[in-house]
């Protein structure tokens, strides 16, 4: 004859032969709570949803669950109404998981609650893969649009460069000529990859010094540091800077960072670029893998207000941006181009101690830097 202690109360018959079905014949996530808000069933599955070894949920109180799935049996318990298909989230690990619960009240032959049946499924990556797709929609719109804005430029842009063409014939100021000629190259560049929306421009590489490119991006943003009254340091100390690289996909990506800066600052700030050469044993390991080589490093600080390690995580994620009038497309442009061109970038910030963004990227070897050029 068994005896059954107080520690362990003699489970009624039909309440025993639940559980075991429960647990043997349906391979889902499953527990299941008695009156006394005590755990008669724990499926496998259950336990290695929640992450438990197996028995430690069995015969234990409600309180062992997670907390956000204790309140939703106890609802039940407390209301008899069954819950359908409810998101909780389990925040008390290193990434955060969402869990769909639905629960049914277990009365006997009354109306008197005799437990509670919970049913469980992790959707954590079904979430994740749906915020993807909603991210792959809004940038099919932005194609969309992109396009059509493209042909309007384009069309807009052939009188313009005629009418350029004439003024900078009669003007003797050669540095104004090459400046407008150059960024009117640009604009239409960035045009082009707005037509091709359905894939970014392939960028044409040629030998780049990286040097002359940082004086004409610094150049064109010149007017926004005097009328913010922004301080700048040059610190260009790389005793090699050749690149190779698209000339107007990298102004691209080093404008992104500048204004970036100069919007991040108030009055009095000072942005500081900086260069240096980190030897091949130094370098950082290349995004589409390969031998290493010496690397060129541009470093661009500002003495803004910094950025917060939630913000940080999402920095370079389409659409995201803390600016008010931002689009979040600006970093996401960037670190695709630096990537293209085999490099990497990485951010240092901290609230109310500034950013700074370091640009990477692996230099020629010496006999490639003869036809070195920047536009």
């Amino acid at each position: 004859m068994e005896i059954v202690g107080p520690d362990k109360p003699e489970e009624p018959r039909e309440e025993s032969a639940l559980s075991e079905v429960l647990n043997h014949a349906m391979p889902t996530a499953v527990v299941a709570v008695d009156a006394r808000q005590q755990i008669t069933t724990c499926s496998p599955e259950a336990e290695a949803l929640i992450r438990l070894e197996a028995g430690q949920l069995l015969h234990q109180p409600l309180t062992r669950l997670p907390p956000a799935l204790q309140d939703t049996i106890r609802e039940t318990l407390v209301s008899g109404q069954a819950v359908r298909n409810r998101e909780i989230t389990l925040n008390g690990e290193t990434v955060p998981r969402t869990l769909r619960v639905s629960t049914t009240p277990v009365c006997n032959g009354g109306q008197e609650i005799h437990g509670v049946i919970a049913v469980m499924d992790d959707i954590t990556r079904t979430r994740h893969f749906a915020g993807k797709m909603r991210q792959l929609d809004r940038l099919a719109s932005i194609g969309t649009l992109s396009a059509s804005m493209g042909h309007e430029i384009k069309n807009a842009l052939v009188p313009i460069r005629t009418f350029v063409g004439l003024l900078l014939h009669s003007n003797k100021d050669a540095e104004l000529a090459d400046l407008v000629s150059r960024e009117l190259r640009r604009v239409e560049s960035i045009v082009s990859q707005m037509l091709k929306f359905a894939g970014p421009a392939r960028p044409t590489f040629a030998a780049i010094r990286m040097h002359e490119l940082l004086e004409q991006a610094l150049q064109l943003v010149r007017h926004q540091l005097n009328g913010r009254k922004l301080r700048l340091v040059r610190a260009f100390q790389a005793s090699r800077d050749v690149v190779r690289g698209d000339t107007y996909q990298l102004e691209q990506a080093l404008l992104n960072l500048f204004f970036n800066a100069i919007e991040a600052m108030g009055p009095n700030g000072t942005l500081s670029v900086a260069t240096e050469v980190l030897p091949a044993a130094e370098a950082e390991p290349r995004p589409a893998g390969g031998p290493q080589a010496a690397q060129l490093q541009v470093a661009v600080t500002d003495t803004g207000t910094g950025m917060l390690p939630e913000q940080v995580e999402r920095l370079f994620q389409p659409f995201f941006t803390t600016k008010p009038d931002g689009t979040g497309l600006g970093l996401t442009i960037t670190r695709r181009i630096i990537h293209e061109h085999q490099g990497t970038i990485r951010v240092d910030t901290r609230p109310n101690e500034g950013t700074t963004f370091r640009i990477l990227l692996p230099l020629m070897a010496r006999a490639a830097e003869a036809p070195a050029h920047a536009g």
